[in-house]
């Protein structure tokens, strides 16, 4: 049966489908692209590193011609194999969980969502192997029953190989079909090449989704879930010559973060604004600073409190301020402590905030904090403001905001301590340190009239409104547990006393 004998997805129809059953295709029908490489380069990257990514680069050219000349499943094998052998399996669902989303969803197809959508019974039948594109198909998009390629597994970890009955293309997705259903046929199939054919007649209504490589995807407002928490290194989609260029850029951009991070923690903070220009990042300051309280007056400290992106935004206060300010902070890596031109104060987990010692500091000069919270929608979680509202009136909220090209500098799943690496291998990265004004006395604890939880939550609002963010009520821990199964903390190894020769 020609391909050209189903009508194409937009003579659908997609009013009164709610007791309809739809089976659709993935790669080329729900998503626009129909090249899968840049989701297995997201998974190669994500957890085998920069080594399996070009791995990965070096085979595909084998896949596409193996694809393209020999076998569809043949090809998709090659790219299985090399993406997924010797990972463990754990860490390619986490990745599945809490890295692809937001890139499928940047590229759904907005003609064949709209059948998708309507329809009350959702069925996947793709070739990409089940374990990458179940968790966003099911928690995303509201699909019931994902029917993927099976990956080999021993001991946990993926062999590379698939499970039988092999790749679903082709015949292997008209007999999963069958075995799915059995006599029974799902009102409609959605698929978008020849080799869909086989499935596309086992339903009542086949429908093809033509190859429109403009065609938009579909807009945030229509999503039906928003993507609030999101973990990954990359910033685009790794696409082969994306990803080929980010493999030449990894060596000279790590020596290029290495003079960064060389110039924000050895020069004088006075002019690593002037370092940092001259070295491609970028600082821009908006508002008025505030200047440092005299210790004449016998007033405490200012304390900023920040809008959380990085770990690097005590260091980007302090560059925009022109001088060091001391921060608070909440599960830093050792070696981010270690490289950091600023005193921190790290607290755990097992460790009580200290309000004598906050008060000390604050006593001695102006302090920061830049408490982490969740990413996207909300990028900061005022954890500790209500306790720090009440041991000074010189509140001050600072909106940061960043700008990267090529990889985040923030991981929930990763080590955290290669976060300021990443930030600034970007080619010229970007900070945005806006200075907002001053509490007024009466909307401080001391005046009486507020207390600490309406303070820090005021300052919450005003952080947010500055930057055209929607709060939500996630915790630091919801964002950990979504995206890395913990709840974020950076657990202190016990200090061992040195062992003495002969004891």
């Amino acid at each position: 049966m020609a391909i050209t004998t189903f009508p194409t997805v937009d003579k659908c129809a997609s009013i009164g489908r709610e007791k309809d059953t739809v089976v659709a295709d993935m790669d080329g029908t729900l998503l626009r692209g129909r090249s899968s490489f840049p989701y297995f380069a997201l998974v190669a990257f994500e957890v085998g590193g920069v080594l399996r990514l070009l791995f990965l680069i070096l085979a595909s050219p084998l896949a596409g011609l193996l694809y393209y000349f020999v076998s569809e499943s043949v090809g998709i094998q090659v790219l299985i194999f090399t993406t997924f052998v010797g990972m463990k399996v754990s860490d390619i669902e986490s990745v599945a969980r809490a890295v692809l989303p937001k890139f499928y969803y940047g590229d759904l197809h907005p003609e064949s969502w709209k059948v998708f959508s309507s329809c009350g019974k959702r069925y996947v039948l793709t070739a990409n192997p089940r374990v990458m594109v179940e968790a966003f198909l099911k928690d995303f998009l509201g699909t019931d029953i994902v029917l993927g390629t099976e990956i080999g597994i021993y001991k946990g970890r993926a062999t590379g190989f698939v499970q039988k009955p092999g790749v679903l293309v082709g015949k292997n997705k008209a007999d999963a079909l069958k075995k799915t259903f059995g006599e029974t046929q799902p009102e409609i199939g959605l698929g978008d090449r020849h080799t869909d054919i086989p499935f596309l007649a086992l339903c009542k209504e086949g429908y093809i989704v033509p190859l429109k490589p403009k065609v938009k995807a579909v807009t945030t407002d229509k999503l039906p879930k928003p993507i609030i928490f999101h973990d990954g290194r990359l910033v685009q989609k790794p696409t082969p010559i994306m990803a080929l260029l980010i493999i030449l850029w990894i060596p000279v951009g790590f020596i290029l973060a290495c003079l960064r991070i060389a110039a924000g923690s050895l020069l004088p903070m006075p002019i690593v604004y002037y370092a940092f220009w001259a070295l491609g990042v970028r600082v821009t300051v908006k508002g008025i600073p505030t200047p440092p309280v005299r210790k004449s007056d016998n007033k405490s400290g200012v304390l900023f409190i920040c809008s959380h992106r990085t770990l690097l935004d005590p260091i980007f206060l302090s560059t925009a301020l022109g001088r060091p300010i001391p921060a608070v902070t909440y599960s830093v890596s050792r070696l981010s402590e270690i490289i950091s031109p600023v005193k921190t104060v790290r607290l755990n987990r097992d460790r009580d905030l200290d309000a004598s010692m906050i008060k000390k500091l604050l006593q001695e000069g102006d302090l920061a904090i830049c408490p982490e919270g969740t990413t996207c929608r909300e990028p900061f979680l005022l954890r500790f403001s209500a306790l720090f509202a009440e041991l000074t009136d010189e509140l001050v909220p600072v909106a940061m905001v960043n700008k990267m090209s090529m990889f985040h500098g923030t991981t929930a799943r990763g080590w955290k301590g290669m976060d300021p690496f990443y930030f600034f291998m970007n080619p010229s990265p970007a900070y945005e340190v806006t200075f907002l004004n001053k509490l007024p006395y009466e909307i401080t604890c001391n005046s009486g009239r507020k207390s600490s939880h309406e303070v820090a939550n005021y300052i919450q609002r005003v952080i947010a409104a500055t930057l055209s963010y929607e709060c939500t009520t996630f915790t630091r821990k919801d964002k950990y547990r979504a995206l890395a199964g913990n709840d974020g903390t950076v657990v202190e190894k016990p200090k061992t006393k040195k062992r003495i020769m002969g004891c």
